[in-house]
């Protein structure tokens, strides 16, 4: 994924995706668990960076709106309720066009101590891309 903005104050994430041809199922459009994962990886980093904390899936619901073709993706995932130890969120999926394709609910648990061995500190996103700096792949 590609760092598109981060707000920290209305805690919204966008991501670009690359929606590859080998993605793509026999009908020709990319297969829905791909899309489905696009949205939830939008959604751990907006954990981390909203939170400073590992988050991790507790559930994922995805409603698919229309296919989604090969090419530039967009996701943008919101924080919409945080609790002691789970938050709430709904993201989008958006195809090259700019149409909603994909809308996912979640919810992340968010454990009080961090459960990877040898845990880095998480960074916090910034606010916008700097300039001669590259965005972060995965």
């Amino acid at each position: 994924w590609t760092f598109v903005s981060y707000d920290r104050e209305a805690m919204v994430l966008r991501l670009a995706f690359d929606g590859k041809p080998e993605f793509r199922n026999p009908a020709g459009v990319i297969q829905g668990g791909i899309l489905s994962a696009m949205v939830d990886d939008t959604f751990g980093p907006l954990v981390g960076a909203t939170l400073g904390k590992f988050g991790v899936t507790v559930d994922l619901t995805t409603q698919f709106l229309r296919p989604v073709l090969p090419g530039p993706i967009t996701t943008e995932a919101r924080i919409l309720r945080r609790g002691r130890s789970v938050v709430f969120l709904e993201g989008d999926l958006m195809d090259a066009g700019g149409k909603l394709c994909l809308r996912c609910t979640a919810s992340f648990f968010v454990p009080e101590k961090d459960p990877r061995p040898n845990p880095q500190p998480l960074a916090a996103a910034p606010s916008e891309p700097a300039p001669s700096e590259p965005a972060p792949q995965s």
